[in-house]
């Protein structure tokens, strides 16, 4: 017995079905083509938004701060460290800054920052609420207490102060170069970490004194916020690894926001400088980021650090 023929398709069918198929697949598609490349789309959009500001500020907005803040930002995402001990420095020897202006526009440059780093790491669900309350209790108040004091001591000493901030800066960059090599040769024991950790009331009276103390040397240096807090984060709390990174950088924008508005209101922020290095620095952290995995970041940072510690011995040397 002979088969049936196939019935023959409509053309409206062909309109409905077959064209219908590779319509909803086309759009289905766009939208994951946009989420895979949208750092690259929103790292182009922020170069046209930054061609636009140059073309209308151009006279307030200094590119070579900017190409400082590419640089800056790059290195930030290629190796996870915090702009605050890498700008000073720079804004310091190379653009002349007094350092009560270092610190103010740096401090606030990293508070904007890390903004979108403790962003992220909230959305991941790595972020030690708690731990990051009891930090920021102690180091709110303290580095407002930091900003206060160099506040009082330019108006009685003026232009002396600057001998003792490069002292207080270098002496916290050469810190913070050791720091950072110890960072790298440390290695947490997974099998201790625990995602979750309850502190006691001993624990949180030495995390409120932990926060305080970094508060204070953020305040008076604009340097520590992150490289300190992290090693100490690492040794003396059983959390794992992303929570420790979690908790400090979120912490770090909560404490670098505090420190900028403190600067901000003594006349310590140039917000011009900071838009320029911005406009650098968010592009070249993306693109970094998006490095980490094809660089040693581990050696970067060692020669990252034998720099800052160059640069604190330096910085010790001009005062």
């Amino acid at each position: 017995m002979s088969e049936p023929l196939p019935r023959a398709v409509t053309l409206e069918e062909v309109q409905e079905g077959g064209q219908a198929a590779p319509t909803a697949c086309g759009r289905r598609r766009l939208p994951a083509l946009l989420h895979t490349y949208r750092w690259w789309l929103a790292t182009g959009g922020w170069t046209v938004l930054g061609g636009v500001l140059f073309a209308v500020l151009g006279s307030n907005l200094n590119p070579y701060l900017t190409l400082t803040g590419l640089i800056i930002g790059f290195l930030i995402g290629l190796t996870g460290m915090g702009g605050g001990a890498l700008m000073t420095p720079v804004l310091i020897f190379f653009f002349g800054f007094k350092p009560t202006f270092a610190i103010g526009t740096d401090v606030t440059y990293s508070a904007i920052t890390k903004v979108f780093g403790a962003w992220r790491h909230w959305r991941q669900g790595s972020v030690d609420v708690p731990l990051t309350l009891y930090l920021a209790m102690g180091s709110v108040p303290a580095t407002v207490f930091g900003v206060s004091i160099i506040h009082f001591l330019k108006n009685a000493y003026g232009d002396r102060l600057d001998t003792v901030l490069y002292r207080l800066i270098g002496s916290a960059l050469v810190v913070v170069g050791v720091t950072l090599v110890v960072r790298s040769v440390v290695r947490a024991e997974a099998v201790r970490r625990r995602e979750n950790i309850t502190l006691s009331l001993r624990s949180k009276l030495l995390t409120v004194t932990l926060g305080a103390a970094t508060g204070f040397v953020v305040g008076l240096t604009s340097v520590g916020s992150g490289t300190f807090l992290g090693l100490f984060l690492l040794v003396v709390y059983p959390l794992t690894t992303s929570r420790v990174v979690g908790t400090d950088v979120f912490h770090a924008a909560i404490l670098l926001g505090a420190a900028s508005l403190a600067q901000a209101s003594i006349g310590n922020v140039k917000p011009w400088m900071v838009l320029a290095l911005l406009l650098g620095s968010i592009p070249g952290i993306v693109i970094g980021s998006h490095l980490t995995l094809r660089t040693p970041s581990r050696l970067l940072r060692i020669v990252l650090a034998i720099v800052l510690f160059l640069s604190g011995i330096a910085l010790l040397g001009k005062a």
